[in-house]
């Protein structure tokens, strides 16, 4: 791994917005437990690097991440701004009580943000199309990934009841 190719405006924009994500994730009033919480920024970065080692620098290389094919420090520091949209994903799902009805619109909803997020890290420089790659297979990315984590949450939530009656000797 190296630090990083060229220091310049992807750098920075990974460094802002790791600030700006993580400030709101510590400002937002607490709607999820801790473990529900853990269990989501982990998902978010996991799934982000699953995706990354898979389609992106990895098996396939549709795209690179930064300046360069090679794993810089900042390409892993980018897996970190998942984390919480992961985390804002379901405490917005559950902050707003979606239903059957409102999942196909919150699932959408979400993968409006995530191209716009997309298009914003290509101006900056943080992604790269290579190889035939373009923004319409990331959508197919983000309907999966969202969907699968709203379905989690759903399963989570039912479980959750359970597991407190566990961890407490029941």
């Amino acid at each position: 791994m190296i630090l990083w190719e060229n220091f310049d405006k992807n750098e920075i924009y990974i460094i802002i917005m790791l600030i700006v994500s993580y400030t709101a994730f510590f400002l937002f009033p607490k709607r999820l437990s801790t473990s529900i919480t853990i269990l989501f920024l982990v998902w978010g970065f996991a799934s982000s690097t699953l995706f990354d080692f898979t389609i992106g620098g990895g098996l396939l290389d549709f795209y690179k991440v930064n300046d360069s094919n090679k794993y810089e420090l900042f390409d892993l520091l980018s897996y970190f701004l998942f984390a919480p949209f992961s985390y804002f994903f379901v405490y917005f799902y559950e902050r707003f009580k979606i239903g059957k009805k409102a999942f196909i619109f919150y699932i959408l909803g979400w993968c409006f943000v995530g191209l716009i997020m997309e298009k914003v890290s290509g101006y900056m420089g943080l992604t790269h199309y290579q190889h035939g790659y373009s923004i319409k297979y990331s959508l197919i990315v983000f309907l999966v990934v969202q969907t699968s984590t709203a379905l989690y949450y759903e399963l989570i939530k039912k479980k959750e009841p359970f597991l407190e009656k566990l961890k407490q000797g029941h």
